[in-house]
C-alpha cells in the first residue's frame, strides 16, 4: 500500500502559532481540539504534527484571534483578508504585476513589516523591511509563506528560492524552513530576504475565479504543503523512497545509482543537507506514522506495519524515539474525531 508523504510541522511552530493567544490570555485548548492536536504533544520538544493539523491550528486561531496573521503584527490580518488579497491579484496580467500588489496590499494591513520588491539583472530581490527592529523569526517565514506560496499558486508552479536570509537567529530546529522554502538559509542576517530567477516574473497569471473558490477551501494546507522545497537531495531521495513500502528501501549505494553519481558525492550532499541516510529514512518513516496514526480508521498495528514494522512493540519503541512521545498521543485525536462525527 503507497501511504502518501504530507509531511509533518514541528512541535516549536505549534508553540510559535499559540504566542499570540498567550499573550492576550486567551484559553488554547478550545483551538488544539479544533486542529486535534493532543495538549501531551506540547511538552515534547521532539514531537511533530501533520501538516493537516497545523492547517486547522492556523484557521481556528484566526477564527479565535479575528487576525490571519497570528496576532503577530500590531494590526490584526483580519478574518477574510487574505481572501481579498488574493481577489486582488488574481485579474494581474503578470506575476510581477500580482507580486507588486500583494506587496501593496500587506503594507496597508500591517504596520510593523512591509515588503520590497528589488529587481536585479537576473534576479528579483523581496527585502523585508521590519522598522528597524528585529522580529521573530516565525513572523518573517509566516509572511513569506502568504506571499511565496499565493506567487507560486497564481503561476502554478514552485518558484525556486535561490538565496534566503532572515535577521532573526537559528532555531534549534530549523528544518520546517528548510522544506518550505531552500537548504540554503542564512540566519543572524543583516536583512531578511529572499531571491529568486527574475524571469518567473514575466509568468502569466494562470488561475481564475473558479479555481480560486478551490484554493481558498484548502487554504492554508496547500500553502504549507504544496509549494514546499523539492530542489534539495534529501527532498529528491525523499520522493523515490515514499513510492515503495518501507521495506523495499534500497542501500544507499543503489540510490546513488539511480540519481546517477558516485555513492562518496551522494553521501557528501546528504552531509551538506546536515542529514545521513538513516536519519533521512527515519524522518520519512515518522512522518508517514504520524499522519496515519491521525485516521481515526487505522490501527496503531496497522500503521506499524504499513511504516516498515514487524513487531508492534518495535514500532512503539521507534516512535517514541522519533518524538518523544507514544503513538497515542495521536491515536486519542483520531478517536476524539470519530467520536464527534458519529
Amino acid at each position: 500500500m503507497h501511504v502518501q508523504d504530507k509531511g509533518t510541522t514541528s512541535i516549536g511552530l505549534v508553540h510559535e502559532a499559540l504566542q499570540g493567544a498567550l499573550r492576550r490570555q486567551l484559553d488554547t485548548s478550545t483551538v488544539l481540539q479544533q486542529a486535534r492536536i493532543d495538549p501531551q504533544l506540547l511538552t515534547s520538544p521532539q514531537a511533530r504534527v501533520s501538516a493537516a493539523a497545523f492547517s486547522r491550528l492556523w484557521v481556528a486561531l484566526a477564527d479565535l484571534l479575528d487576525d490571519e496573521f497570528f496576532a503577530i503584527d500590531s494590526h490584526p490580518m483580519r478574518r477574510g483578508s487574505f481572501r481579498l488579497m488574493c481577489q486582488a491579484s488574481i485579474d494581474c496580467d503578470s506575476l510581477e504585476q500580482a507580486l507588486r500588489r500583494i506587496l501593496k496590499f500587506l503594507r496597508l494591513l500591517l504596520d510593523d513589516i512591509q515588503g520590497e520588491l528589488i529587481l536585479e539583472a537576473d534576479s528579483a530581490v523581496i527585502v523585508i523591511h521590519d522598522n528597524g527592529i528585529e522580529r521573530r523569526l516565525f513572523c518573517y517565514g509566516t509572511w513569506l509563506i502568504l506571499v511565496h506560496g499565493l506567487l507560486c499558486w497564481l503561476g502554478n508552479r514552485r518558484i525556486p528560492i535561490k538565496e534566503l536570509s532572515f535577521r532573526a537567529s537559528r532555531p534549534l530546529d530549523d528544518s520546517d524552513y528548510r522544506m518550505r522554502f531552500c537548504e540554503d538559509i542564512q540566519f543572524d542576517a543583516a536583512i531578511t530576504m529572499i531571491r529568486f530567477d527574475r524571469t518567473f516574473l514575466d509568468l502569466k497569471v494562470v488561475q481564475n475565479k473558479a479555481s480560486l473558490s478551490t484554493f481558498l477551501k484548502e487554504s492554508p494546507a496547500s500553502l504549507l504543503v504544496k509549494y514546499r522545497n523539492e530542489d534539495s537531495i534529501s527532498a529528491q531521495i525523499r520522493m523515490r523512497l515514499k513510492d515503495l513500502n518501507p521495506e523495499q528501501w534500497p542501500e544507499l549505494d543503489k540510490v546513488a545509482k539511480v540519481l546517477g553519481m558516485s555513492y562518496s558525492t551522494l553521501q557528501r550532499r546528504l552531509q551538506a543537507d546536515g542529514v545521513s541516510y538513516q536519519r533521512l529514512k527515519d524522518n520519512l518513516r515518522r512522518d508517514m506514522a504520524i499522519n496515519l496514526l491521525c485516521q481515526p480508521t487505522m490501527t496503531v498495528g496497522e500503521v506499524a506495519a504499513l511504516t516498515g514494522f514487524q513487531e508492534s512493540s518495535a514500532f512503539h519503541r521507534a516512535f517514541k524515539k522519533w518524538t518523544g512521545v507514544s503513538p497515542g498521543a495521536y491515536r486519542r485525536s483520531a478517536v476524539e474525531e470519530s467520536g464527534e462525527r458519529s
